[in-house]
Formats: structure tokens, C-alpha cells, sequence
């Protein structure tokens, strides 16, 4: 007995240490040379660079106005510098920017120039390198990237029947492309414990083996040719799918397996991951730290440890095909909860009940998506016939995850790192000795019963959250505006969008906004812009408003403000004693004109900005998703629900520069006042000193609430501050923000004269609240009474 304890901790040892000669080489090979050194200066080089890997485009952090970001896994094999030229061969990140990088393809060779720079700590990179313009094709993909390629690319064309996010998410669950995922769609599943699914892996490869193996039984072959057959369709499967950790784990493990049914050995998944493990590790150690490959790992081993003995004791209650079914995604959590711990600092409590309902729609959208992939290369309106009913399937899984998301304990914050894991530890052993006890065994699936009920039905019902006499909400968007106005049930007017669309859909999420009768976007720049797709995300939206229009444009061709209603008095005026126009009506425009020169978006043809302006790429983006766009002046107003909304800049004429970049459309900013019976806000924008100073010219209206301007920055008009007389100030701004707002000067300001400051940055969510003989100022847990402020 002593001598195999002796053995398995010599093969222990033996195995580490040749795990740890691996990475010292490598991390030797990746730290020395002349790539790794011109990294280090930070020097302007010249490469030849051959992709590794498909080129990501990165999620837009504004509004996909500018020219999109893009990161390639590549390998340098010469280098140009200083008027010198190296024959290397390093391995570095390449981020970059532009179109001419989509279609790009692994093994092609480019010639790039650009500035390398160290890469981060603990990654075995050489380097990362930053390229400017457009790369130089040297050559084309090799045959193998070719064909992949052009399966990838089949399975995608065919997709395109589908609804965006299954179009975007089937050939994610297929071959691992998620290019074209919806970025809601990505975080609810990552909410919901459903990532792994787009993370191709064994299920995947199982079903692709199972297929050869049954082709090579009827087509009468050996044994072993049909092995060697499965695992020819593996590679050929990885390669499509592109090798990374996960892909790469069950494609090893498949293969052990394979080499045991070709020899009629017996097969042991526990000695085959063990051994792939190993070998993925020794051939490229930078996979040992990654979160991928130890998810992978952890989720196999639990489904092989941990599944059959689980499974074995649940089959004395229930059939044994359930009992497997509600073990595998239990025992794989399980196994990855510590990973997840470590990685993101939070506990999944929906993701065994969001798997168990979603896997019985993977198989089939699997199965219809690979004979599609095959087929659309020969014959693409034949494979969009599979793709149809494939995406019955995928849009389950998404309902599924985006209704897993939306519960109020969908993710637990956990602490993170060491101390989070022995915490875990802690809890772990904690459940298993109650459970062991047999008063524990009846007590603990009631008192877990309780805790769901608790949670899932009774906490909504008493959540603080929404108020229910919500009158405006400031979303924390982080460093952005987001701001919604009450207009009736299920409704709500958005001033901007922030920069964000998960974050601006998660706050319309939860205020039950569905419907959006107005969209008023104050100006052009990222931060207010840039989460259009998340306001529209499953809402409808009635029109859109949009400040002074790009300069230059003809102010003769603006369409006349107000309504087509002619039973309603006209716009055009901020005298209080006016009624506020306007309609409710869906079915009318929210502004326009009967001016039959209007274009379909609502806009006079001859007045739409220069298409290679923010403001021409804004309307153009507006126009693209079908949202009517009517440009605003002061004097445009209307009335939603209990709110009366009155626009009081940008006035007509021209609007103020400004000093520094953007002033100019920080100054042409809508800002708009809103009454409600009990008070009053005035939303700013980034309006500067200079609109401040002009609107305090023309008579700025006393408000209850101030959304201070430009996230509370230093260039603040004392004079207009104090004018409008804000009890309560509400500022939008990110955490640790790179432009230091809020500005000291400005907190300053506002504290002297005596007005509370309210930041989303500090505490979240703010909402304005009707208190019936005022205004109060509500946060998750906390309320202020403006009437005794």
C-alpha cells in the first residue's frame, strides 16, 4: 500500500517538474530577442506577422462611429527596426483597427507596421503589437483555413433567416464562432451559467465522432478504421472550430479515446483527461493559466468523479434517466463554482435549473446546425431550411438565459481570491455535515425550498426597487448619461443612452420600461450615444429627438416643431401659461411636420447633417434601425404621462465653441425642464459656460433637481448653478474616471449653496420619486425628502 502512495507522488513530482521545465522555456524563449526587447523601449517597428488565430472585433465602447477596434493572436517572423531585420519567431497580440481585417484568416501572412510594447505580467507573449494602418496581404490562408473558412462562413450566410440574436448565437453553439453574438445575449448567459455552451467542447466533438463511427459501421469498416475515421472527423472539427482550451481539452480526450476503442483497450475518462491534461500543458504551458481550460478541466472531472456517484444515489428516488439528467450540470457547477470564485467573485444559484432547461434544445440546434454547415457550401437555401427549425431551438436557450438573468438572485457576490475559496471551503464542508445528519437531510431541502420561495416569488414583491411613484430615474451607466422620464405604465421617456448598451438595457430592465414614446439624445458623443442598441433592445420606440443639427446645415430645411395633430395647440413656446402639446397616442408622431419634402425618418430631406460628421453618422445609425428622428429648438414640448417635458436649448442660431475638443457639441446639448404636480428637473446634457451663461440671459426656470452638466465637471457658470435653485443635484458619472469628474470645485459650488449632491458612481440607481406634496430622492436603500432639505 505504502508503495503505490510512493509511486503516484513520484509520477506527481515528475509531472510538475516537467510542467515547470516547460514554462521556464518558454517563458525564456518569450522574454528574450529582439521582439521582446524592442517591446520593452516601446519602439516603432515594421513585421511580418502570421495570424494564429481569427481576428475578434471588439464590442464598441461608444458608437461604432469610429473605425472598429480589432485584437488578432498572431506570431512575428520578421522584424524590421532601426534599420535592422530579424528572422524571429515570437508569439504576440495585435491589436488593431478597421475593416480590412475582417475576412482575415489563420496562417495568412501580413505585413504590418506599428509600435510594440510590453505585454502584461504573466502572459507568455513577447509582446503586444499596436498597428497602424491598414496590414499588406503577403498570403493567402493555407487550404485547410480555406476550406474552415468557408464553412464558417456557410453556416453564418445561413443563419441570416434567423432573428439577430439566433443568427448570432447558433453558430456559436456549432463551430464556437460567436462573431456576431449579441452582447446581451453573451451577458445573459454569462449570468445565467450558459457561456459554456458557445465554448465548443466535448458535446460538441461527441456528436461529430458518433457520426463518423456510424457512417464507418454502415459502410462495413474494422474496428479500427472506424476509430482512426472518428478521429480524422475530431482534427478536421477542431480545426473548423479553431483550437482554443476548451476545444483543445476534448479533442485530446477524444482522441485517447479513440486510440483505446481502435486497440480494444479498456477506456477510463478519468486516466484520459489526466493524460490530456499533461500534454496540453507540456505542449503549451501559457494554458495553464487560463480560466478556460481549468473550467474545461474542472467541468469534465466533476461530470466523471462526481455525476455517477450522485446519479447512483438519486436513482433510489427517482428513474435513473432523470437522475443523470439533474446530476451532469449539478456535478459540473459544482467542480467550477471554486474556478468561478476566483475568476468573478460571485455564485451562479440559477445556473443548474437554467441548464437543466436549456439542454434538451442544444442537441437538436447542434445536430440541424452541423448537416447545415455541411450543406451550405453546396447548397444554401437547403441548409437555411435546417438553420429554421435550429433556431426554434437556440431561441429557447435564449429566452431561457434572459429569463435566468432577469431574477433578483440570479448572481451572488461572493468575496474573491484566496479568501473567497476558503470561504467556500468553509461552506461546503458546513452543508455536507448537516446533510450527512439525518434531522439535516429532511431539514435542508425544505429550508432550501424556503430560501427559493423566499427569493423568486416573494422577493420582487417586496423589493424597493423600482419605486412605485417613480417620476425620473439617472441610470448608472457609469461614466455617461441614461436618464428616463416617467411616461405612464410600462413606459418612459430615455434622455441619452450612456455609453453602454448592457448597462442602459439592465435599468430599463428593471424600471419595466417596454415602451419608449420618445428618445432624446442631447448630442452626439459616445458617453451619450453609445448604448442606443441596448434602449431599443426588445422596445419599441417611437421617435427620436436630436439637438442642433451639424454645422452648416441649412437652419431654412429644419422641419417646423410640434404635432400633425391639428386639435392640439401649437409648440414652439416656453411660456408656462400655454398648454403643454403633445400626444400620448403611439399611433401619432411625438414631433413633426406635414411638410411633404419630409423623408421617411421624419427629417427634411435637404437638412441631414454631412454623413462624415458624429451628427450625419448619428441620424444615419437612427435611420438604419428604423427609429423616426426629428431635430429639436427650444420651444418644442409634449406631454408623457405625468410629465411635461419643455426643450429650452439649443436656441436657432449658431452655438457656442467653446474651449477644448467637443465643447462645441457639448454646448449644443438639448437641455430639456420637466414638471411633474410635485416639482420639477432640468436635464443639461454637457451644456459649458457659455450655453450656461446664455440660458441664464434668457431666464433659466427654478427646478427642484439639477442633472448637473458634463458629469459635474470644472467649467461650471456659478451664476447658472445658483439660478436654478436645485435642492438636490444629480450627477451621472463613472467610478475612478479618467477626466476627474465630478470636479472638487464643482461639489464645492453646489455645497455652498446648500444643494444635496446625489452620484451614481457612489450610489447607483437614482430615482426621483413622488412623495405627493413633493419630491424625494431614492436610492436602493436609501430616500431623501427634498421638502426637508
Amino acid at each position: 500500500m505504502g508503495g503505490g502512495w510512493l509511486r503516484v507522488g513520484a509520477a506527481v513530482l515528475a509531472c510538475a517538474a516537467a510542467a515547470a521545465a516547460s514554462v521556464a522555456f518558454r517563458v525564456h524563449a518569450v522574454g528574450t530577442g529582439p521582439v521582446a526587447d524592442a517591446a520593452r523601449a516601446n519602439r516603432p517597428v515594421s513585421a511580418e506577422i502570421v495570424l494564429t488565430g481569427d481576428p475578434r472585433v471588439l464590442p464598441p465602447k461608444g458608437t461604432g462611429f469610429r473605425g472598429e477596434s480589432v485584437v488578432a493572436d498572431a506570431r512575428i517572423e520578421a522584424l524590421e527596426t532601426a534599420g535592422a531585420r530579424y528572422a524571429v519567431r515570437a508569439p504576440v497580440l495585435v491589436f488593431a483597427s478597421g475593416g480590412a481585417w475582417r475576412g482575415l484568416l489563420p496562417s495568412q501572412r501580413l505585413k504590418v507596421s506599428g509600435r510594440l510594447a510590453p505585454a502584461e505580467e504573466g502572459e507568455l507573449l513577447a509582446g503586444v503589437l499596436l498597428v497602424r494602418g491598414t496590414p499588406e496581404t503577403l498570403t493567402l490562408p493555407s487550404a485547410i483555413q480555406r476550406a474552415a473558412g468557408v464553412l464558417r462562413a456557410g453556416l453564418r450566410s445561413a443563419s441570416d433567416v434567423l432573428p439577430p440574436d439566433q443568427r448570432g448565437l447558433l453558430p456559436g453553439l456549432v463551430v464556437g464562432d460567436v462573431s456576431r453574438m449579441d452582447e446581451h445575449v453573451r451577458a445573459d448567459f454569462r449570468t445565467a451559467g450558459l457561456a459554456h455552451l458557445t465554448a465548443v467542447s466535448g458535446t460538441n466533438l461527441s456528436i461529430v465522432a458518433g457520426a463518423a463511427l456510424a457512417l464507418g459501421r454502415l459502410g462495413g469498416m474494422p474496428l479500427a478504421v472506424r476509430a482512426a475515421l472518428a478521429a480524422v472527423a475530431m482534427v478536421a472539427f477542431a480545426v473548423v472550430a479553431r483550437p482554443s482550451p476548451s476545444v483543445l481539452r476534448a479533442l485530446f480526450m477524444g482522441l485517447v479515446a479513440a486510440v483505446a476503442l481502435g486497440t480494444g483497450r479498456s477506456r477510463d475518462g478519468v486516466a484520459a483527461l489526466s493524460v490530456t491534461v499533461l500534454g496540453l500543458v507540456l505542449f503549451d504551458p501559457a494554458l495553464a493559466r487560463s480560466y478556460g481550460f481549468a473550467l474545461s478541466v474542472c467541468a469534465t472531472g466533476g461530470i466523471l468523479l462526481l455525476a455517477p456517484r450522485w446519479r447512483d444515489r438519486m436513482a433510489v428516488r427517482l428513474p435513473r434517466w432523470l437522475a443523470e439528467v439533474i446530476t451532469i450540470p449539478l456535478a459540473a457547477q459544482a467542480a467550477v463554482t471554486p474556478v468561478l470564485v476566483l475568476l468573478a467573485g460571485q455564485l451562479s444559484p440559477v445556473a443548474v435549473p437554467a441548464n437543466l432547461l436549456a439542454g434538451p434544445a442544444v442537441a437538436p440546434a447542434t445536430l440541424l446546425g452541423f448537416a447545415a454547415t455541411l450543406l451550405a457550401p453546396v447548397h444554401l437555401e437547403a441548409a437555411r431550411l435546417l438553420v429554421r427549425p435550429a433556431g426554434l431551438a437556440t431561441g429557447w436557450i435564449i429566452w431561457v438565459a434572459s429569463r435566468a438573468a432577469a431574477q433578483p438572485a440570479a448572481s451572488v457576490p461572493w468575496p474573491g481570491g484566496l479568501a473567497g475559496l476558503a470561504l467556500l471551503a468553509v461552506a461546503v464542508a458546513l452543508l455536507v455535515a448537516v446533510l450527512r445528519h439525518p434531522v439535516g437531510r429532511r431539514l435542508g431541502p425544505a429550508l432550501a425550498c424556503g430560501a427559493l420561495v423566499a427569493v423568486f416569488a416573494l422577493g420582487p414583491a417586496v423589493s424597493s426597487w423600482p419605486p412605485g411613484r417613480w417620476l425620473l430615474v439617472a441610470c448608472d451607466v457609469g461614466q455617461g448619461d441614461a436618464l428616463v422620464v416617467a411616461a405612464g405604465p410600462g413606459r418612459g421617456v430615455v434622455v441619452d443612452a450612456g455609453a453602454d448598451p448592457l448597462l442602459v438595457d439592465r435599468c430599463l430592465r428593471d424600471l419595466g420600461v417596454q415602451e419608449i414614446p420618445l428618445l432624446i439624445l442631447t448630442h452626439p458623443h459616445a458617453d451619450h450615444v453609445g448604448g442606443l442598441a441596448g434602449v431599443l433592445r426588445g422596445r419599441t420606440v417611437h421617435a427620436a429627438a436630436v439637438g442642433h443639427p451639424a454645422p452648416g446645415t441649412p437652419e431654412g430645411n429644419l422641419p417646423a416643431s410640434g404635432t400633425t395633430d391639428p386639435s392640439l395647440p401649437a409648440s414652439g413656446t416656453t411660456d408656462p401659461s400655454l398648454p403643454v402639446s403633445g400626444t400620448t397616442d403611439p399611433s401619432l408622431p411625438v414631433s413633426g411636420t406635414t411638410d411633404p419634402s419630409l423623408s421617411a425618418s421624419g427629417m427634411a430631406s435637404g437638412s441631414l447633417p454631412a454623413s462624415g460628421t458624429a451628427e450625419g453618422r448619428l441620424y444615419a445609425d437612427l435611420a438604419r434601425r428604423g427609429v423616426p428622428v426629428t431635430p429639436v429648438t427650444a420651444g418644442t414640448r409634449w406631454r408623457f404621462g405625468p410629465s411635461d417635458i419643455t426643450v429650452l436649448a439649443p436656441y436657432g442660431d449658431a452655438v457656442p465653441a467653446g474651449a477644448g475638443e467637443g465643447a462645441q457639441a457639448n454646448n449644443g446639448s438639448v437641455v430639456v425642464h420637466v414638471r411633474w404636480a410635485s416639482g420639477s428637473a432640468l436635464l443639461s446634457g454637457d451644456i459649458e459656460t457659455e450655453t450656461q451663461a446664455e440660458l441664464v440671459r434668457r431666464g433659466v426656470p427654478r427646478v427642484d433637481v439639477l442633472k448637473v452638466p458634463h458629469h459635474g465637471a470644472a467649467r461650471q457658470d456659478p451664476a447658472f448653478l445658483a439660478a436654478t435653485g436645485a435642492r438636490a443635484a444629480l450627477i451621472s458619472v463613472g467610478a475612478g474616471n479618467d477626466y476627474g469628474h465630478p470636479a472638487p470645485v464643482t461639489l464645492a459650488r453646489l455645497g455652498l449653496q446648500g444643494t444635496r449632491i446625489h452620484r451614481t458612481d457612489l450610489l447607483g440607481d437614482i430615482a426621483v420619486v413622488d412623495e405627493g406634496d413633493g419630491l424625494a430622492i431614492l436610492t436602493r436603500g436609501t430616500v431623501h425628502d427634498l421638502a426637508n432639505s
